[in-house]
């Protein structure tokens, strides 16, 4: 695993100078401090930062690019509308032509990512996927008073993940759960650009009130969804699995927002360091999110040999899904 975030930190403070808004009342909300946030003018981009962090995930598995069978990109934010950031990694890493798969699940992306590697492999048709979840939120936003309940909390980064077959079926991933329900996709979405709003009527529009381009979110209704279908989806795996919430000695949350993973935490009452958080420093990266604290939490030590790691993502679609790993 490997991960990348800019070094350009944005504080609650910094923001309190583009809109009205304070760190009291985001923390209060969101638990966010800070989020990386690439500089305007940087040529650095989702697929920029995701192959960045492949090459230290590649290094660590002790493979080289060759060695790679297989390519998922999860991300909202590609470089271009299309093709997907799948094939510059292809590219950007001078990897021999294969195949390369751009998943469009946002906040679950990194889930869904993972779940089609995980098939892939246990199939045999391929032995190593290079997983990559990537995010380049702040060349989008809403950076005015309008669009602060939004803007404040997305950040930027990538991170990567080598997955490769072993003879141990007790190692790995266990399992994965994979849900969606449609009818609230407008809950949480970016209206445009699209087919039904292109470029000839964006031209022709020039409308500066149009808040099509910009992400939307109705973030009580989104919460309430989230933390039911977090809990769902968790005792989905854990149940597939004939285990116990006991048995989980470290859940990484889709860092979405503090206050539902501490939600969570109470509600199957885990202790402080069965959890892993760190959208206070980084804020929300969608599908880059779960990838980053979980390579974070691994370095740190706080993952060990034959430790149960529940990954658990829910976001717009809306999607959500688990991942039940043995270390």
């Amino acid at each position: 695993m490997g991960y990348f975030v800019p070094d350009n930190v944005v504080t609650n403070d910094d923001l309190s100078k583009m809109m009205d808004t304070n760190d009291a009342w985001i923390q209060e909300r969101t638990g966010i401090k800070e989020r990386r946030w690439i500089e305007k003018g940087s040529s650095e981009t989702s697929s920029s930062m995701g192959a960045k962090a492949a090459r230290i995930a590649i290094e660590r598995s002790g493979l080289t690019k060759d060695d790679i069978d297989f390519i998922v990109f999860a991300t909202l934010s590609p470089d271009m509308y299309f093709p997907g950031c799948g094939v510059q990694i292809q590219d950007i890493l001078d990897m021999p032509t294969i195949g390369a798969l751009d998943v469009r699940n946002q906040c679950s992306g990194f889930v869904y990512a993972m779940s089609v590697a995980d098939q892939f492999i246990k199939t045999g048709m391929y032995k190593n996927v290079l997983v990559i979840g990537a995010e380049f939120h702040s060349g989008g936003l809403d950076l005015t008073t309008r669009g602060r309940g939004v803007s404040v909390i997305f950040g930027d980064g990538a991170g990567a993940a080598v997955l490769s077959r072993t003879e141990d079926n007790n190692k790995g991933i266990l399992s994965t759960h994979l849900h969606s329900e449609g009818k609230h996709a407008r809950e949480l979405v970016v209206e445009a650009p699209s087919i039904a709003h292109w470029v000839p009527q964006i031209l022709e529009d020039n409308d500066p009130d149009d808040e099509s381009y910009y992400p939307y979110m109705n973030g009580t209704f989104v919460f309430k969804n989230a933390v039911v279908r977090f809990s769902e989806v968790i005792m989905e795996g854990i149940k597939a699995n004939n285990l116990e919430v006991s048995d989980i000695d470290m859940l990484i949350p889709h860092q979405a927002n503090l206050r539902i993973s501490q939600f969570i935490q109470k509600k199957f009452q885990l202790r402080d360091d069965q959890v892993y958080n760190n959208i206070m420093k980084y804020g929300n990266t969608t599908a880059a999110s779960i990838i980053i604290a979980l390579t974070e939490a691994w370095e740190k030590g706080k993952i060990k040999e034959n430790d149960l790691v529940v990954l658990a993502a829910f976001g717009s679609g809306f999607t959500w899904g688990s991942v039940i790993i043995r270390w």
